[in-house]
């Protein structure tokens, strides 16, 4: 019987954390893959952030947006594109 450590659980926890974030990404991938406009909802899930958090990024200008019909819509690209300045 092998004894486990603090360390392993920490491993162990950073491995399922990723696979969760890959399941994720390839679920969002497929189910927005095709739009290049998202709606609130979808930015928040896909970002994992407040709708306060949203409209800061819509007020400061770091993504663009459309309004239809009373709700927001956000461009993809640049959706993306934040991902990747922050990484």
């Amino acid at each position: 019987m092998e004894m486990l450590t603090k360390h392993d659980l920490e491993i162990f926890r950073v491995r399922i954390i990723s696979d969760l974030e890959k399941m994720l990404e390839a679920n969002l991938n497929q189910a927005y893959g095709d739009f290049s406009w998202l709606r609130s909802k979808a930015v928040r899930m896909m970002m994992d952030i407040s709708p306060a958090t949203l409209q800061n990024l819509r007020i400061t200008g770091k993504i663009r947006f459309k309004k239809v019909l009373g709700s927001y819509y956000y461009n993809k690209e640049d959706l993306l594109k934040l991902f990747e300045d922050e990484n």
